[in-house]
């Protein structure tokens, strides 16, 4: 049960997040209980996981997802693993707490909390993973949650430029690290973590090796926002404090040196490596330090410091030196703790003062004494302080950079650059110091200044304190953590190193004096300019702006973007038809053609005449709906509407049941779907074409139909009519029984053999009618605002879709259809259910099942009307799509209970009153969710389209009332 905790620490921040988003937004305190609670679950369990991992053992947790390509969900936690989990989920905690004070109760916090858990669940699938493909996936729902998070106050025009920043560098190098690890896979013939570490030798040999490390560290870069990707992250800072907090300290852009330690076995130890890694390491830290003093914002000076010091970790991991990774751990975890503690306490400034503006912040010491000593204590560990854990490490860094082999420029440099970035920390530690908490007491704040609530405080205080503890005690506090973090990377070369705070007088040491005694002169040098504002923005660099950068690239791709479509699209759908016809008939055309595809190898039954016939039937539909759409649209939808029964009546001909109902199924709906959009097609106009070149359009168009047309039936006659032996028929036929459990052939294909494809299939589904509903339903009409006679709001009065009472009907209205109408959708759903339970072994299924209950809902609209229905309705769509793909979901992870791959199907033997022995496998629970799925998506786009037909009738209805008064 060891290992089944780690998922258990995995999925309850997920679980948590869909649990907060339901409650109600008053529910302020027990949404930051059930943020805070599932945070402190998380440090509880990896407390007592704590004995083993520190023994070096590894912990892991394999479920097979699809075997065949070598894929399997695998959790993973070493030292390392387990020392970045702490992290997320104790600072996690802290950051809860905080959260629960700063948040405005105007907020909508139940949103902040569901994407916090959220947030925190990625990291800890990032950090927990076991395989390189499920770590990219989790890799990328950071980005994701991290832009909801950034996006949080979304009525700002910088926290939404920030968020879609910050959403598509990391989003794009999250596609390169997929890409990496693609081919890392490939190279080692596994995407296994453990098998990809042991491989290194092999890695470095390959001749793909330099395109998989640059691929994994462009990746790993712009997470981490290192140069040049650095500018997204001072943008980020327009999310909640809380979100810079946690951002900052332990997720997000610490995913990416958090990467590059866990693959520099792998990767590390060449000279392309030192040079990539280290150099963008290096410049990163001088850059970011340089510019965080000139700095007018808190937090721009906190997240430019957050810049520099990823660069020094960076760098550390760059080196290629053991002890430099050591070094590298153990700055990720001072970092976290000290800026942690920074971005809360600038949170508590600009909470009580209004404003974060350095300029207007003076003197706030004498107003709020316990936040300013904790700040400085927090920023003196930031600046490298003794007897603060910032030092330790600092020292470590300043260590390595002195006694590296290479180069002589590289054996100067190196530390002359550590120690000007070491200045340059100092600089902007005591301008934070400085500035806001001595000098005058400020007068023109936009709020009185005071202290913050007790418990807004007690996260800062606990992270202080950690500050001074480590820094006195290091060996004591976390040598036995830093010890089992490293030997898990290292394991045998795992070289000597102290946390004593005293190493007596070294070079590194008077390195730590320089950079202390050189920042506090350059601060008494700059301090008035600061002060006053006279240096607007960073001197030297301002001119390159990487915000501005990415704008300019923005702006000319979307410039050739619409270059590209105005020369090869049009606003008429039969030019975009025709591209799409077109290419697609020439692809088909250029791949048959190289492959030497051989045609149908002759007729294997005679023609039947009623089979031809049929076929006339259904050509001459076809044929007569291209005439009619020119005059008649819906006429020609009726004919069209045949040409479909044909294809229904053609697989029924076939022996193709299965399919002919969800045809018939899909017919309907389509039919409905169009039905409802004939009245926003626009008006036909003159044309101005000629009569030749209007006859040379038709022709080119019945050309066209015809190619297309003839290219799919010759397709599938080739292939009804080939060899059996080269027919996967045989096989599914063969297995659908023994291994599928159901007679059902097509079913068991669908829910069993191709289950993983059709789950994705229902989510495409399920995402098409989300955001079909999204775009709608600002268009969504409401009685109240429609102007509408009162007694036409009157939910009985609806006669029929329109919206028009009963008494407004035509003389000869029959009521009858309607009420025969509401009385079928109980039948209706009897029949559904009827078709989902047989479908395993009789023609039927979930997805013809949940069709035939959408049109029952269907009808009720159009007989009914919106209001009349939503009235008497339980039902929400929206709610059926989640549950369906959550059940199918579920479904498949069910199979891991027992050791089997993802949706491995089960069935089980009962006995059922008065029905006897029955089986009942997971197939039927996996069709329940295709079921529920299909009814919400199909009834929720037709129900938005349905709405906006009533309300663009209503328009029309009013301005011809308007018009006859």
């Amino acid at each position: 049960m060891t290992a089944w905790s780690l998922l258990l620490i995995l999925v309850l921040p997920f679980a948590g997040s869909l649990c907060a988003a339901v409650l109600k937004p008053s529910a302020r305190n027990a949404e930051a209980w059930l943020a805070g609670l599932i945070a402190v679950s998380g440090v509880v369990q990896l407390i007592l996981l704590y004995p083993q991992v520190s023994n070096g053992q590894v912990l892991a947790l394999s479920l097979p997802w699809v075997p065949a390509l070598g894929l399997t969900f695998s959790l993973r936690l070493d030292g390392f693993a387990w020392m970045f989990s702490m992290l997320i989920t104790g600072i996690g905690a802290l950051v809860v707490i905080y959260a629960r004070y700063y948040m405005s109760p105007q907020d909508p916090v139940p949103r902040f909390f569901s994407f916090f858990l959220a947030f925190m669940g990625s990291m800890m699938g990032v950090v927990l993973s076991g395989n390189l493909i499920q770590l990219a996936l989790f890799w990328e729902l950071t980005s994701l949650a991290s832009f909801m998070l950034i996006a949080y106050w979304h009525h700002r025009v910088d926290a939404r430029q920030g968020a879609r920043m910050a959403l598509t560098v990391t989003g794009a190098g999250g596609l390169c690290l997929l890409a990496g690890v693609l081919l890392i896979g490939h190279i080692v013939g596994s995407y296994d973590l453990d098998r990809v570490l042991a491989s290194g030798d092999v890695i470095r040999a390959h001749p793909g090796y330099a395109v998989a490390l640059v691929l994994v560290a462009l990746g790993a870069l712009t997470k981490s926002a290192q140069f040049p990707f650095h500018f997204w992250l001072p943008h980020a800072m327009a999310a909640p404090t809380p979100v810079s907090s946690y951002l900052h300290s332990a997720t997000m852009v610490k995913a990416g040196v958090f990467l590059l330690v866990r693959l520099s076995p792998a990767l590390g130890g060449t000279d392309l490596w030192f040079w990539l890694i280290g150099g963008a390491g290096l410049c990163t830290l001088v850059l970011g330090a340089y510019a965080a003093m000139f700095q007018q914002d808190l937090k721009g000076v906190l997240a430019y410091s957050t810049i520099s010091h990823l660069g020094l970790i960076t760098l550390l991991l760059g080196l290629n030196s053991p002890l430099a990774t050591v070094a590298a751990i153990f700055h990720i975890m001072n970092h976290a703790i000290f800026k942690a503690s920074l971005f809360m306490a600038a949170g508590i400034i600009d909470h009580e003062t209004g404003t974060r503006d350095i300029r207007r912040l003076s003197g706030l010491y004498k107003v709020m004494p316990i936040t300013a000593t904790l700040a400085m204590v927090a920023s003196a560990s930031m600046a490298g302080v003794p007897l603060l854990n910032g030092f330790l490490s600092k020292e470590m860094f300043f260590a390595e950079t002195v006694y590296i082999e290479g180069a002589t420029w590289v054996q100067v440099g190196l530390p002359v650059a550590a120690t000007i970035a070491a200045a340059f920390s100092v600089i902007y530690s005591l301008r934070f110091i400085h500035q806001v908490f001595f000098g005058p007491t400020a007068t023109d704040l936009p709020r009185e200044p005071h202290e913050a609530p007790r418990l807004m405080r007690l996260p800062v205080e606990f992270l202080v304190l950690a500050c001074l503890v480590v820094g006195i005690l290091p060996a004591i506090t976390v040598g036995g953590i830093l010890d089992s973090a490293a030997r898990s990377v290292l394991g045998a070369n795992l070289p000597q190193y102290s946390l004593a705070v005293w190493h007596g007088l070294n070079l590194p040491l008077i390195m730590s004096v320089l950079a202390l005694a050189g920042g506090i002169a350059g601060y008494i040098a700059l301090q008035r300019n600061l002060r006053m504002g006279e240096i607007d923005g960073t001197p030297l660099i301002y001119r390159f702006d990487g915000k501005r950068s990415f704008e300019r690239v923005q702006e000319g791709l979307t410039t050739f973007a619409e270059r590209v479509t105005r020369r090869l699209t049009s606003e008429r759908l039969q030019v975009q038809m025709l591209w799409i016809l077109g290419v697609s008939l020439a692809a088909g055309l250029i791949a048959l053609w190289a492959q030497g595809a051989s045609g149908p190898s002759g007729l294997s039954t005679p023609m039947d005449p009623l089979f031809a016939l049929l076929w006339l039937l259904g050509g001459a539909c076809a044929i007569a709906t291209a005439y009619q759409a020119k005059y008649h649209r819906l006429a020609a939808l009726i004919l069209m509407g045949g040409a479909g029964l044909v294809t229904c009546l053609t697989f029924a001909w076939l022996s193709a049941p299965d399919l002919a109902l969800t045809q018939l199924g899909v017919e309907v709906v389509t039919m409905v779907l169009i039905l409802l959009g004939l009245r926003w097609l626009p008006k036909r106009l003159p044309s101005a074409e000629t009569a030749l070149s209007a006859r040379l359009r038709r022709g080119r168009d019945l050309a066209l139909a015809v190619g297309a047309g003839a290219g799919l039936s010759w397709i599938a006659y080739a292939m009804m009519t080939r060899p059996r032996a080269d027919s996967i028929s045989p096989f599914f036929l063969e297995k659908a029984l023994p291994e599928g459990g159901g007679t059902n052939v097509v079913n068991v294909i669908l829910v069993d053999f191709r289950g993983f494809d059709t789950l994705g299939e229902i989510a495409v589904l399920g995402i098409v009618a989300l955001s079909v509903y999204a775009l709608l339903r600002r268009f969504r009409p409401a009685p109240e605002s429609m102007d509408l006679p009162e007694q036409q709001q009157d939910p009985e009065a609806y006669g029929n879709a329109s919206g028009r009472p009963a008494g407004d009907l035509p003389e000869g209205y029959l009521m009858v259809p309607a009420v025969l109408i509401r009385l079928l959708l109980p039948v209706a759903a009897l029949v559904s259910i009827f078709l989902l339970l047989r479908g395993h072994n009789q023609p039927g299924g979930g997805f013809v099942g949940g069709l035939v209950m959408a049109m029952a809902v269907i009808l009720q609209y159009m007989v009914g009307g919106t209001s009349w229905v939503e009235s008497r309705s339980r039902l929400h769509p929206q709610h059926w799509v989640g549950l369906g793909i959550l059940i199918a979901a579920l479904t498949g992870a069910w199979s891991w209970l027992f050791g089997l791959p993802f949706l491995d199907g089960m069935s089980w033997k009962t006995y059922v009153p008065l029905l006897g022995e029955i089986y009942i496998g997971t197939a039927l629970f996996f069709d329940i969710g295709v079921y529920m799925l299909v009814v919400g998506a199909t009834v929720l786009v037709l129900v938005a389209l349905a709405h906006q037909s009533a309300r663009s009738l209503h328009r029309a209805n009013k301005a011809q009332a308007e018009e006859k008064h």
